[in-house]
């Protein structure tokens, strides 16, 4: 099964609710409802119009992307840092060090990994090292 692309505004938007305490099954009915003031209600700093459309587009896939996770179509190192902090909560100089081409010295259980490998977008690669610590690095 291929994994659904999303944008990076998106994703942030879906982990920020998520990091709020919603629920997908929350998201999905609000959604479905058309009720973006509940969603506003948790962080009035988004506009939930893209969303609604990206869900009104097809509500399968938009439920596998809250189920089965997404691949983000290009993410920039701004990017990575607001991924890993808001789906991670990993946070800069304390959890990993920033490099010119990526970061460094990140450590995150295996399944974090996974989900990690999945969502990042093809410019982007990963290494672990014996110790487990794991590099991103810009291609």
């Amino acid at each position: 099964m291929e994994t659904n692309k999303i944008t990076l505004m998106d994703a942030y938007v879906i982990e920020t609710l998520r990091s709020k305490g919603m629920s997908n099954e929350q998201l999905i009915m609000d959604l479905e409802q058309k009720n973006l003031d509940a969603l506003k209600n948790i962080n009035a700093n988004y506009d939930y119009n893209d969303l609604l459309t990206l869900y009104e587009q097809d509500k399968s896939a938009f439920t596998s992307i809250l189920t089965d996770g997404y691949e983000v179509k290009f993410v920039t190192m701004g990017g990575l840092k607001g991924l890993l902090e808001l789906k991670f909560d990993k946070i800069a100089d304390r959890d990993y060090t920033l490099t010119d081409k990526g970061i460094e010295h990140l450590e995150m259980e295996e399944h974090q990994l996974h989900v990690l490998n999945q969502l990042l977008s093809r410019n982007w690669t990963i290494e672990q090292s014996p110790s487990k610590e794991i590099s991103v690095k810009l291609m």
